[in-house]
């Protein structure tokens, strides 16, 4: 499709979402010419690579005890205070004991996190998740699911044994009915563990080929990662999509 002398679609996105939060300078992003940094002066990442690294080395000293809690000082809230670019999105579960900004050892203004039972995705969540690089280039979105994760546990359940669960929760239960399918045909002795990383894989899929985000990705400005936590060890692991 020709679309000489038409601004892109991130661009006028951008101003759609401007306009909409005038007066909400506080959740607003705006884009600025040079990247933001922290009290140490570290460079916001600009490509997948470059952005995975730094998660993946939080994660490192997340498992080590080795933390520098970077971002999270009086001096880090000014900077961001007008405007923020966080270097990845996570959409992760809501389980208390997986909060990304900790096991990712990173502050105040480096994340966007989106967070549903199970990782489950309906159009608010997925607008949420494109928010990022599809307004300031966020360059990395990690869906992360986890060890033991009761949503899972309790879709699984409800539907082998044919009981909805009360209320909205059954549409987390509906949300995750595709992973429970794939886990069933796969086997295996632990199901629900099958079907926990099964959700993972197919959700970061589901997005990478997302109208919006492939071309982001076809280009190289945009990796979706599969990941699973361990809440044993604290360590993750990437299931797919890691960029190079």
């Amino acid at each position: 499709m020709d679309t000489s002398g038409r601004p892109d679609r991130r661009t006028v996105l951008a101003g759609a979402f401007a306009s909409v939060t005038v007066g909400l300078a506080g959740c607003t992003t705006k884009s600025v010419a040079t990247p933001a940094t922290g009290p140490s002066s570290t460079p916001r990442p600009t490509t997948p690579a470059a952005a995975f690294t730094r998660l993946m080395e939080g994660n490192e000293r997340w498992v080590s005890g080795d933390l520098q809690h970077p971002d999270r000082d009086p001096d880090r809230r000014q900077l961001v205070a007008q405007s923020q670019e966080p270097f990845a999105s996570v959409l992760a579960c809501i389980d208390s004991r997986v909060p990304p900004e900790l096991l990712f050892d990173t502050g105040l203004g480096d994340l966007y996190v989106m967070r549903t039972g199970g990782e489950a995705i309906g159009p608010v969540v997925t607008g949420s998740v494109e928010y990022g690089p599809m307004t300031s280039g966020t360059p990395l979105i990690v869906v992360l699911g986890h060890q033991r994760c009761g949503a899972v546990e309790a879709a699984y359940k409800s539907l082998r044994d044919g009981k909805p669960l009360p209320g909205n929760l059954q549409a987390i239960v509906k949300a995750l009915q595709p992973a429970y399918e794939q886990a069933v045909r796969q086997g295996g002795a632990d199901p629900v563990e099958t079907m926990a990383r099964d959700q993972v894989t197919l959700t970061a899929s589901a997005l990478r080929s997302n109208r919006d985000l492939a071309p982001l990705v076809a280009k190289g400005a945009l990796a979706v990662v599969g990941a699973y936590y361990s809440l044993d060890t604290g360590k993750v692991e990437v299931l797919s999509g890691e960029p190079r």
